[in-house]
């Protein structure tokens, strides 16, 4: 299997996809071809390693790291991702049980361990490599979990300054030895902008060995198909239809990755997009303009992103925006609505959701009725709650116990630099580590 930019170009093997991170024309890289996987492709797969390893196989054909993908798998996907059920016609796939957390744990793990089989081969990229990556909350976190003290690599984190919640900032600012974490003033688009421009520039680039850790990355992205395909087919065994999906989205890469588990044959129906009051997902959708805008500010703020940048693969994809209509739709949600889903939910059911998993609760909640009922629906849980106290726990009049997971890294000492929203002075705090 090969991989071309989304805006054409060369095809290049998965190794030096994953190690540039971005194409050389600012695309991003997907299949040259999606694999088409009957269900019995899964029979007997029951965990998510197993279904994570059958569904890559032919994403990794003929790959130097095909001989290693189940041994990748296990290593990196050695936590639980639960389909617990809410009530009658609703699921929710919790994806918070990792090292940080998040769901970002699951593409972070599987990225760091193929990156360093492909950096020990020498072919596509010689150590030390720095993993540049932007970061609205989660991700930043993840990648620098994933990569700490690993051998040949050192990890820059950039997240907006004053933008995260207190307990995800110090998930990014914990860490020392080989992580470097960056606050901008600015914004995560500024972030993600940042990230850009640093890889378009080719003497930054070369310098020093700049690779991606965002969903731009398509070693990234890949992996968390894995545990849609999983969830939808835990359903389909036990229930014999396929289940329908709400994703809470910013960059786009959650809900991406649904798309393809879906499009590769996986038992899966609808897919609804839950936004935030960054609408640009859903008003593209109504309007058919695609308008990126300056972010604002949420409850939800890992999802505060004005320009997905996986619109790109998915309008690569679908091609007309009818045809991405077809594909998926999208519902924005505001902070008080927000709020609102959090206390209904834990009122109705004593449990308690992140912001983020809250936008897709409320989506549920405003289908119209005979979609609700005529389908199975599985809603997205991107974040345990206890890293959102500060709004969390006010609203319940509670406190939210922590994992010990995160109760292990907030006991760490933090040390964070803040730079301005420009490339000069990333390029010249890079220079200097």
């Amino acid at each position: 299997m090969h991989y071309r930019s989304t805006r054409g170009g060369e095809a290049v093997a998965i190794e030096q996809a994953i190690m540039s991170g971005t194409a050389p024309d600012g695309g991003l890289y997907v299949p040259l071809v999606l694999p088409q996987l009957p269900g019995a492709a899964f029979d007997g797969a029951t965990s998510l390693p197993e279904v994570a390893t059958r569904l890559l196989q032919p994403f990794l054909a003929g790959s130097t790291l095909e001989a290693d993908l189940a041994t990748i798998c296990a290593e990196a996907l050695d936590f639980p991702v639960p389909l617990r059920s809410v009530e009658e016609g609703l699921s929710v796939l919790e994806l918070f049980h990792g090292p940080t957390a998040a769901f970002k744990d699951v593409g972070a793990r599987f990225l760091a361990s193929t990156m360093a089989r492909i950096v020990r081969q020498g072919r596509y990229a010689r150590p030390p490599v720095t993993i540049l990556v932007a970061t609205s909350g989660d991700t930043g976190g993840a990648v620098a979990a994933a990569f700490h003290r690993r051998t040949g690599f050192r990890v820059v984190v950039l997240f907006p300054e004053g933008r995260v919640s207190p307990r995800q900032q110090h998930q990014l600012t914990c860490w020392g030895d080989n992580v470097l974490a960056l606050a901008v003033r600015g914004e995560f688009d500024d972030c993600q902008r940042l990230v850009k421009q640093a890889f378009a520039d080719a003497q930054l680039r070369t310098a020093h060995n700049l690779c991606s850790a965002n969903s731009i990355n398509v070693g990234r992205l890949l992996p968390q198909a894995a545990y849609y395909a999983l969830s939808s087919l835990t359903h389909f065994r036990r229930h014999g239809r396929p289940a329908s999906f709400i994703v809470p989205t910013g960059n786009l890469g959650n809900a991406f990755a649904c798309v393809w588990a879906r499009r590769v044959g996986l038992p899966i129906d609808r897919i609804v997009l839950a936004t935030n009051a960054n609408t640009t997902i859903a008003d593209f959708l109504a309007t058919g303009q695609w308008l990126p805008r300056p972010t604002v500010p949420t409850l939800a703020s890992a999802m505060d992103v004005g320009n997905p940048s996986n619109m790109e693969r998915l309008r690569d994809l679908c091609g007309s925006v009818e045809d991405l209509r077809g594909e998926v739709s999208a519902v924005a949600v505001t902070d008080d609505e927000i709020r609102a889903a959090i206390r209904v939910e834990f009122d109705c059911h004593g449990i308690a959701w992140c912001p983020h998993t809250a936008t897709a609760l409320h989506v549920y909640r405003r289908l119209p009725e005979v979609e609700r009922h005529s389908r199975h629906w599985i809603a997205v849980a991107t974040a345990h709650p206890a890293k959102f106290d500060t709004i969390v726990e006010p609203l319940l009049g509670c406190s939210v116990a922590l994992p010990p997971e995160l109760a292990r890294l907030l006991h760490l000492p933090a040390h964070h630099e803040t730079i301005g929203a420009d490339l000069p002075e990333l390029a010249a705090r890079l220079g200097r580590a």
